[in-house]
């Protein structure tokens, strides 16, 4: 995480989300608003730091841009490498995904009884500028990969915790019991 003075746009997006958190009690509206400042936060482009915009040859990064001295907020940069793509999982928070570079593509999806998970309507791919929102009371559980082929593809994240401390769930495609996990940070961060 960094230890330096933020970026500008990432500084104004972290002053904007506290200063939410502190006024606004809807949970709801927090997410709405909270998906205005991502999308003011990915029109510009060059203030991600290059640190954390390297992809692994084989893993999506997640690095830790910030987080909420009480944990109330995070923001996380997800790098994607060709061909690279979570399993299915849920987040347990809210969350706001604003894509920066390259393109995403999600499914949702919804698990039935006996665990399986069930593809909910098409998928949806994520330009530059574009935002989506996850969380339990609108769709939580998704699964997302890389648009492109030959190329990195890169997204902003907030989430309404440290999400590299929650604990989550990803759900196998033959159904069965979720596994937990802690996702943690590819730069160590906590």
């Amino acid at each position: 995480m960094q230890h330096n003075p933020l970026p500008e746009p990432l500084q104004q997006f972290v002053d904007n989300v506290t200063a939410l958190l502190d006024s606004e009690h809807n949970g709801h509206v927090v997410h709405l608003k909270t998906g205005d400042a991502m999308r003011a936060l990915i029109a510009e482009d060059s203030w991600l730091d290059p640190a954390y915009a390297q992809p692994h040859p084989q893993y999506y990064q997640q690095y830790l841009l910030y987080a909420d001295p009480q944990d109330r907020f995070s923001v996380v940069s997800f790098v994607w490498g060709p061909g690279q793509q979570t399993p299915i999982h849920d987040h347990t928070v809210w969350g706001v995904i604003g894509m920066l570079r390259g393109a995403e593509v999600a499914q949702n999806y919804e698990i039935a009884a006996n665990g399986v998970p069930r593809p909910l309507d098409e998928e949806v791919r994520l330009e530059p500028g574009a935002v989506e929102f996850v969380s339990p009371t609108i769709g939580d559980v998704h699964q997302v990969r890389n648009a492109l082929d030959d190329q990195v593809s890169i997204s902003i994240h907030a989430y309404g915790a440290n999400i590299g401390k929650v604990n989550r769930h990803v759900f196998p495609h033959e159904g069965g019991p979720a596994k937990e996990f802690i996702s943690g940070y590819s730069n160590g961060a906590q």
